[in-house]
């Protein structure tokens, strides 16, 4: 049905408002030749205006041949379109040129995956099997507040075989992406906390506890992790962690230190620790590290994962697993929000899990990420510039650190590689208080090389385009 908005506050007389916008929609061809007009009478109903005023309006349509009506049928639309063409090559004359984002030839920084590993064909047969088995009794539903039983069940088994972590399926919260997470998690624990965050660090979970007016502090790291130290001298009640593999320097916590921040959350009954098992499943050699959650004994560890990196990043679907006491004032405080993520979605989801396809997907996958991760690095190791790099790797994650030896600054040899077509970042850039920061200096120079969503031998290239701009140039 047709529906405009006509203004009772303006001289212009109402049927004259309703013959202008529909002589506009039919000139743009958002009303078709042939289209079918409202009656007078229905379209006065739905307008809430006389039937005067909609018959005024179509007469002088009418009259101007905009429209032509059929003896007991009604109000139809008229072929006008030498006028329409007209119209168009006008507007087409005056559009400016379009905004382009511009392509990179090589991107080191986005958070693109492989996706010629991605199981299409598969996960289109378990989208079929859930619309068909399912025929709209729970996918056309809103999903529970913390999500469907049969996801959280098969992330349940999935983190027990695969992380070593024995988790509730009652304990687990599934979310649209981390962010979503991040802020029902601010509202939980509460924005008159002190939140600390790692220092050099993803930027994104400060960002979303400080728009949330919470007080951050930034917490230094070290060959280990964290600086649990430093932490102590500040007030902080939360901190939030990337122990398994840290962005962006790829370290891992090793289980001395992880003991020293879970006595410091100990201490306190108004402590936690998050942690963020962000890149976790991409071990290449040897087997996933434990979580930090895993050796927690008394509840204080709220483990957060999203399935962007493993499975696709347009699948927005992130879980957190909760201690047994914030999960009670969840749903006692938090009680009136709703699932963000579609039912479908995570059935889908849930199969894809419990029959097995998450775990091949990922050896798959790893597989894929190593054979490019060591021809990426073999390249480097007898490349002209081998002796002038130092590779800083610990067999995790899909990102490595590559230490050049030079004294140009790193934002300049960012800006160059971007006129060569090449986006590249550095641990510098994502360090806080850069000025008053005294490990800054010390991380200067490593450059961020993220090489999942890139073909090989592009990454080469690249790579050979960088050593230029920073050696020859």
């Amino acid at each position: 049905m047709l529906t405009y908005n006509l203004n009772n506050t303006i001289k212009t007389p109402l049927y004259e408002q309703l013959y202008s916008l529909i002589k506009k929609d039919i000139s743009t061809s958002k009303i078709k030749k042939g289209d079918k007009l409202p009656s007078k009478r229905l379209m006065a109903r739905h307008m809430q205006i006389s039937v005067i005023t909609v018959e005024n309006a179509y007469n002088q349509l009418n009259a101007e041949g905009y429209i032509y009506t059929v003896e007991k049928k009604g109000y139809f639309v008229s072929d006008i379109s030498r006028t329409t063409s007209i119209i168009k090559l006008k507007k087409e004359e005056k559009k400016e040129n379009p905004v382009t984002t511009r392509g990179y030839f090589a991107d080191f920084v986005s958070n693109r995956i492989d996706i010629q590993g991605f199981p299409i064909t598969v996960w289109s047969k378990l989208i079929r099997e859930v619309l068909s088995e399912d025929s709209g009794r729970d996918i056309l539903k809103s999903a529970p507040l913390e999500g469907i039983h049969e996801l959280r069940y098969a992330i349940s088994d999935h983190l027990y075989y695969f992380r070593g972590l024995d988790v509730d399926e009652d304990e687990i919260i599934v979310g649209s992406g981390t962010e979503y997470l991040y802020n029902l998690l601010i509202q939980l624990l509460g924005n008159d906390k002190i939140y600390a965050t790692e220092n050099p660090g993803y930027p994104k979970p400060y960002l979303i506890y400080k728009s949330n007016k919470a007080i951050c502090v930034h917490i230094p790291m070290d060959e280990q992790g964290i600086d649990v130290g430093y932490l102590k001298k500040t007030e902080a009640d939360i901190v939030h962690i990337t122990p398994s593999h840290h962005f962006p320097t790829g370290v891992i916590m090793p289980v001395a230190r992880r003991y020293e921040l879970l006595k410091w959350a100990y201490e306190n009954k108004d402590r936690y620790i998050i942690e963020d098992d962000y890149d976790s499943e991409f071990r290449m050699y040897g087997k996933p590290i434990p979580s930090l959650k895993s050796i927690d004994e008394i509840g204080k560890v709220i483990y957060i994962n999203t399935f962007s990196k493993t499975i696709s990043p347009s699948i927005r679907i992130a879980y957190m697993v909760l201690p047994s006491e914030l999960m009670s004032r969840f749903r006692n405080e938090l009680y009136y929000y709703t699932s963000t993520v579609a039912s479908l979605e995570q059935k889908t989801l849930a199969l894809f899990i419990s029959r097995g396809y998450f775990e091949k997907h990922i050896y798959r996958m790893k597989n894929i990420y190593r054979i490019k991760r060591d021809a990426i690095i073999n390249f480097i190791k007898t490349s002209s510039a081998s002796s002038k790099c130092e590779i800083l790797e610990s067999d995790s994650g899909l990102h490595f650190l590559l230490k050049i030896k030079t004294d140009s600054k790193d934002e300049d040899v960012i800006d160059k590689a971007e006129k060569e077509g090449i986006r590249i970042s550095t641990v510098s850039r994502y360090c806080f208080n850069r000025e008053s920061f005294l490990e800054y200096h010390k991380l200067e120079h490593q450059f961020i090389i993220n090489y999942a969503g890139i073909e090989t031998q592009k990454a080469i290239e690249a790579l050979k385009k960088l050593f230029t701009i920073i050696f020859v140039s």
